[in-house]
């Protein structure tokens, strides 16, 4: 049994009918929902699905972003010239559009959701990752290792994949809120998770939107947990973008609350 499910107080997916619409009481601290549901036990389980699909589907976003921008940036020349191209042509339409179209081909599920938000958020990512690529590759310790004929493999393992891995580390705590968010979107739409499996985007389209005037609470708690999930996402994107930008090493960003030395003048 997972985590979920076991801090969860009653099964998401069963209800009586006679306790439909209740308010928040002892026996459910947020209510029941329009089939007599626990709605808190829905908000854990929607939960752990919000967050298994943004940390899944963001790996795989890195994992794309490497192949493509990290072996494009590392080759250059025409393969690097087609391939921006055809990324340039991918981030020409619009995301949603364009989620909305493969997810009608691909169908529901959660695993079909993981791999069309891990492909779609891991070209555009790419960009990141070829660009850290080509700074790598002017450096005085890449070219030496060109110049004594290092193996290529031996030179992106050793030289390459470690100097790009803090903006690797930013891309992917960014990346989840904004994964989490088209989630929730796409579920909100109706083409992402199936019906009777729960998450924060299908609870507010369904009994969210149904019964917003009966029962605001349907799609207050619903809301306010994707705003609050995203929002403390975005502030360790930026934290970890902060500590790790060399431009403010030492310091250790505006969180390490790094003091400057006052110099005091020298008197003769």
């Amino acid at each position: 049994m997972s985590p979920a499910a076991q801090i969860a107080p009653y099964d998401y997916d069963r209800g009586r009918v006679q306790d439909r619409m209740q308010g928040p009481s002892a026996a459910h601290l947020l209510g029941t929902d329009h089939v007599g549901r626990d709605f808190l036990s829905r908000l854990i389980i929607g939960a752990r699905l919000s967050i298994t699909v943004g940390l899944a589907a963001t790996v795989l976003n890195l994992i794309v972003a490497l192949l493509i921008g990290g072996t494009t940036g590392f080759i250059g020349g025409r393969v690097d010239i087609y391939a921006q191209r055809f990324v340039d042509a991918w981030m020409s339409f619009p995301g949603l559009l364009l989620l909305l179209t493969i997810m009608s081909i691909a169908g529901r599920g959660v695993v079909q959701i993981i791999v069309v938000l891990g492909v779609a958020g891991g070209i555009p990512a790419s960009r990141v990752v070829r660009g850290a690529v080509i700074g790598v590759k002017e450096n005085a310790y890449f070219q030496a290792a060109q110049a004594t004929g290092a193996r290529t493999l031996r030179t992106l393992v050793r030289h390459v994949l470690p100097n790009i891995a803090a903006p690797l580390i930013v891309v992917f705590s960014i990346n989840v809120g904004s994964v989490i968010i088209a989630e929730a979107s796409l579920s909100f739409l109706g083409f992402g998770l199936p019906a009777n499996i729960p998450s924060w985007g299908g609870m507010l389209s369904r009994e969210g939107r149904q019964y917003m005037e009966i029962a605001p609470r349907l799609a207050l708690w619903p809301g306010l947990c994707l705003t609050v999930t995203v929002y403390a996402l975005n502030l360790f994107g930026d934290a970890v973008r902060d500590l790790l930008d060399p431009r403010l090493r030492g310091a250790a960003g505006r969180y390490g609350g790094g003091r400057r030395r006052s110099v005091r003048p020298h008197r003769s």
